[in-house]
């Protein structure tokens, strides 16, 4: 059964207008969230002239139990997809992922920096997550189809601003969930063959993904030209946030660089 997208959640697109529709920005959610997290900077974006696309990755946006039909490589066949896509109608990409949207970025920029002309993650998740239920995943996975969010080490709504809404789940598909797990290790592995130009933003006030996280990247990354804007104000959903407006500014003269 596939459930309707909730109000709010859909995907969303911009053909961009003047000299920066030429670049396409491709932004991508995370795990268990929807399009609704990215959809306020998508706009600002499309607002300053670029080619905007913004996706719903399989099983999100809708109702837990259709992620739970879905996995780690159906989320990164759509982004392929939307990349090539976007890439179709547009002279260079320079995506942008939010938590595992920025880490299906990295794993797919790896394959080839240079299809993209820069890419940029926010609290992108690449360590291996800590505790014994974690170290159970494997097992617990058969026994448990579903945790809380918060078992799962997620903060539903991990934002500073009040009133804000990602239209995340509060339930976890273990399997959906351990799927994402399993990669992390091969994603480290690979950040070195990432030699593009990279934007890496990170809340030091994140609840849902540690900013030790970022610093993984920023290490690793075989890039040379690499942006990093620690964010004060937020938390883990940064673009709902306080800092969105600085997020924004950043990535634009980021975009506007490396697109010339």
């Amino acid at each position: 059964m596939t459930f309707p997208v909730l109000p709010g959640a859909e995907p969303w697109s911009s053909s961009g207008t003047g000299k920066r529709a030429r670049v396409g920005i491709l932004l991508v959610h995370g795990f268990t969230g929807s399009p609704a997290s990215l959809r306020p900077l998508s706009e600002m974006l499309a607002g300053r002239g670029f080619t905007v696309e913004l996706v719903r990755l399989p099983g999100h946006g809708t109702h837990f139990r259709d992620l739970m039909q879905t996995r780690y490589e159906d989320w990164r066949a759509e982004v392929e997809r939307a990349l090539a896509e976007l890439r179709g109608r547009t002279e260079c990409l320079v995506p942008l992922g939010l938590s595992m949207g920025g880490s299906l970025l990295l794993d797919i920029v790896a394959q080839d920096p240079s299809r993209v002309a820069g890419a940029g993650t926010i609290n992108a998740p690449v360590l291996d997550r800590a505790g014994i239920l974690v170290k159970l995943a494997p097992v617990l996975e058969h026994l448990l189809p579903l945790v809380p969010a918060s078992a799962a080490g997620l903060t539903r709504n991990d934002i500073a601003k009040p009133g804000m809404d990602e239209l995340a789940y509060g339930w976890v598909p273990a399997k959906a969930g351990n799927s994402l797990l399993r990669e992390l290790p091969r994603l480290r592995e690979q950040l070195p063959k990432i030699t593009c130009p990279m934007f890496v933003s990170y809340s030091r006030a994140d609840h849902s993904v540690s900013p030790e996280n970022s610093q993984a990247i920023l290490r690793a990354l075989g890039s040379k030209d690499i942006t990093e804007l620690p964010l004060e104000r937020s938390y883990h959903v940064a673009t709902l946030d306080y800092d969105l407006a600085l997020i924004e500014e950043r990535f634009t003269a980021f975009a506007d660089r490396v697109s010339k």
